[in-house]
């Protein structure tokens, strides 16, 4: 069973839920507007699923409000950014703002960001840098999180590291290729185990090495609307792609968290941070002549020609699902699992916000 909201009505209960756990009207509307847009793009792993876990990061302290980010090196190219534990939806804004200011000034600008609560879905910063018209890459680590197993292993050694490309495409939505080096990335498996959409077959592996796809294996024992603590787990999360996907894996630990000195994961890390190694082009310095718009259009065309591989299929490119699913709950509202909706009320009441509050939201 599911429930469906409103994409602005949901975006405003949670800011209330933040802002009642003691940040800031506008740190609050940050957090709501950045998990739904999740929600928007198709990616409910990075949605609204999140709220009982960063109001239990915000009450224990692991997480902080309002953090404005310090610069420990400048350069008119390079940053280095530490988020000092602050909501991820308020610091790597701020991370990604400076990257873009430095490549508009010089054509190329490279940034890292330390220390950064969760930084949600990676492609909101990628279309943050195409809205600017610069095409962006990006590498993630979550140093502390410790869930995927590399090839040929089966016990933890990576985080979900995700990878993320962004390209502007003027008067068009951005090309956004964004994906965890797991098979599912770890929210997956926690909106399945509310009652969501399952992960695929395999996604999962055990200490005996079967593929599996029960939550149960990363997780533990939970109840529907509690926790889930993957530290309870035995099993981990497969890498994509077998050696490929490991790999890759590898080197967003070694960019994303070892040189941007968050550090490459570790389990024994105990306070969780994300780290990001974020470069910015300015196609218009590389490209006077305006090739590079019209050469992707010509191969965004070319690719989308190719033959379906099943009757009624299509070729889709990166960003496309997102942009389709974004018109269409914004349309017919955000589907969430009762589960889902049922732990974000309970946490709405454990921060204290008024109950004619809540009964409204849930009307």
């Amino acid at each position: 069973m599911t429930v469906t909201l409103k994409a602005e009505a949901l975006e405003a209960f949670v800011a209330d839920i933040f802002a009642s756990a003691g940040c800031s009207k506008e740190e609050g509307g940050r957090i709501g507007r950045y998990l739904v847009s999740a929600n928007l793009s198709g990616h409910d792993s990075h949605g609204v699923v999140r709220v009982p876990r960063y109001a239990v990061q915000k009450k224990n302290g692991t997480v902080v409000s309002d953090v404005t980010v310090e610069v420990v090196i400048d350069t008119p190219v390079i940053a280095v950014v530490d988020g000092k534990y602050g909501f991820g939806q308020t610091v790597t804004p701020q991370a990604v703002r400076i990257g873009i200011e430095k490549c508009l000034k010089n054509g190329l600008s490279a940034v890292t960001l330390r220390n950064a609560g969760h930084v949600g879905r990676v492609g909101d910063w990628a279309e943050m840098a195409a809205e600017a018209g610069l095409v962006s890459i990006h590498f993630v680590n979550a140093s502390g999180s410790v869930l995927v197993a590399p090839y040929g292993g089966v016990e933890r050694r990576f985080s979900t590291a995700p990878y993320c490309v962004g390209i502007p495409r003027p008067g068009q939505d951005p090309l956004v290729l964004d994906f965890a080096t797991s098979i599912v990335a770890e929210g997956k498996v926690l909106v399945a185990s509310q009652g969501g959409k399952k992960v695929p077959d395999g996604a999962l592996i055990g200490p005996d090495g079967k593929p599996s796809a029960d939550p149960h294996l990363l997780y533990g024992d939970y109840t529907p609307t509690g926790p889930r603590e993957h530290a309870k787990g035995t099993g981990a999360i497969q890498a994509f792609g077998d050696h490929k996907g490991s790999g890759l894996a590898f080197m967003c630990e070694m960019l994303g968290g070892s040189l941007s000195g968050n550090g490459a994961t570790d389990p024994k890390r105990g306070r969780f941070a994300n780290g990001m190694l974020s470069f910015y082009v300015d196609p218009r310095v590389f490209d006077p002549a305006g090739f590079f718009p019209a050469d992707i259009a010509k191969y965004v065309a070319f690719v989308k020609s190719s033959k379906p591989a099943g009757a009624g299929g299509e070729v889709l490119v990166p960003g496309e699902p997102e942009s389709r699913t974004r018109a269409k709950r914004l349309a017919e509202g955000v589907p969430l699992p009762d589960d889902t909706w049922a732990a974000i009320v309970e946490t709405a009441r454990s921060v204290g916000l008024d109950e004619r509050r809540i009964q409204q939201a849930t009307m």
